[in-house]
């Protein structure tokens, strides 16, 4: 087993109070899934009635979770999360599905209910089969031991090469009643979601249908973590689940069916402000990242335009290195856009690091100062703007530097 490595220095310094979620339990365990001695399953268990919703993977090759979740997310309902990490389950063939059957059946047993209710989600090694039979006992002690605090200790349990736990909390009012909502997320190597991270969780006792759920879920992962890249590389097991348990309904709350209702505009603020947030750590937790980098592009014909030219930008080994080497080299940056296939002129083209405009209608700007872009090129947080002067289209994105420690890590994952 490769040693951990220390916490990221882009880690986010203020971490916040995780709260309770009525309706939901937690309970993580040591179910020796790959390595000994580590807490590698979570069990998040929720009251009857709580809806649910999730997007998953767009891999050709999804794991057995994916496929499960996909199917059980149909009834809408749910009442138990099962997460382990060191083995993706993805790959699998037929083991893989009887082991999500086996793991449901005996996270069904464990909580009450039935199969189509229980949730899975594995993250680690493809490959790899996953032996269910190590969470029978444990699912049934988590679920004994389930309780309201525990936040920090879930996020921990689902990491796996992440450098730190990444939640998030916000508390907002649906029409005269409060709300809590809570997310976590896990993801620091093969990101390029195309849906949503790794894998991520948000829980609130908002009373919200599984139909509307699934709408503000789907609209909300577009501009949070589909905007995050850190190595192009789209996982098999990429899951964003989202459970609402309705509780607040006995403080008043009133019971939502359509996402368009006025009165989630708040909900709908703080939800996205939770996905950004998650997804931000993400990029910070990239793997062996140095440097968190802001891609945005303006001036392209179309909002998908500039989408597709930011992760152009934001997924080139020549970019991410340079940045990792505090150069700023802007060639790289027209390479770049040019190679992205969509609409872009050379000679409308500038470019800024920092705020510095480093290039200037297809060439170098006039008043280009080595030193200047060199100093700002030492900050932890580097933003590089590209304007195309074609039209209206804007988009942002998030990744990171590529360093010596990203090819370390996974040089030797399975080591």
């Amino acid at each position: 087993m490769a040693k951990p490595s220390p916490v990221s220095p882009l880690a986010p310094t203020d971490v916040p109070e995780m709260p309770a979620i009525a309706g939901v339990r937690l309970a993580t365990a040591a179910a020796g899934i790959r390595y000994k001695g580590r807490t590698d399953v979570l069990l998040a268990v929720m009251d009857k009635g709580t809806t649910a919703a999730g997007v998953f993977t767009k891999s050709k090759c999804p794991s057995a979770p994916v496929e499960w979740c996909r199917a059980v997310l149909k009834n809408g309902k749910a009442q138990a999360l099962v997460v382990n990490s060191g083995n993706a389950n993805a790959f699998t063939g037929k083991t893989g599905k009887a082991s999500t059957k086996l793991t449901g059946d005996i996270a069904s047993k464990a909580v009450g209910c039935k199969p189509n209710e229980i949730f899975l989600a594995s993250t680690g090694v493809i490959g790899e089969p996953l032996d269910a039979t190590k969470f029978d006992g444990v699912l049934a002690t988590l679920a004994d031991s389930a309780g309201p605090d525990g936040w920090m200790d879930a996020a921990k349990a689902i990491m796996t090469t992440d450098t730190f736990p990444k939640v998030a909390t916000a508390t907002v009012k649906l029409g005269k009643a409060k709300v809590t909502m809570n997310g976590m997320a896990k993801g620091a190597g093969m990101i390029a979601p195309d849906m949503a991270t790794m894998l991520s969780f948000i829980f609130t006792d908002a009373p919200i249908s599984a139909p509307a759920l699934q709408a503000l879920l789907k609209a909300g992962v577009e501009d949070s973590f589909n905007a995050v890249t850190i190595d192009g590389d789209t996982s098999t097991s990429d899951t964003l689940l989202m459970f609402a348990t309705g509780a607040a309904a006995a403080q008043g709350a009133p019971k939502i069916t359509k996402a368009s209702d006025i009165r989630l505009k708040p909900f709908v603020k703080a939800l996205n402000v939770i996905l950004n947030d998650l997804a931000e750590q993400v990029a910070r937790d990239g793997e062996g990242a140095r440097k968190l980098i802001e891609i945005i592009v303006d001036g392209a014909t179309t909002k998908a335009s500039a989408r597709k030219i930011a992760m152009s930008i934001a997924n080139s080994p020549l970019v991410k290195t340079a940045v990792g080497g505090e150069d700023a080299n802007w060639g790289r940056v027209v390479m770049a856009v040019g190679k992205a296939g969509e609409p872009a002129n050379r000679d409308k083209l500038s470019i800024w690091f920092n705020g510095i405009r480093v290039a200037k209608s297809g060439t170098r700007d006039p008043s280009y100062n080595e030193t200047e872009v060199s100093n700002a090129m030492k900050n932890p947080e580097i933003q590089i703007k590209v304007a195309l002067g074609l039209g209206k289209g804007r988009d942002r994105v998030l990744t990171c530097d590529l360093t010596k420690e990203y090819v370390a890590i996974n040089g030797d994952y399975r080591s």
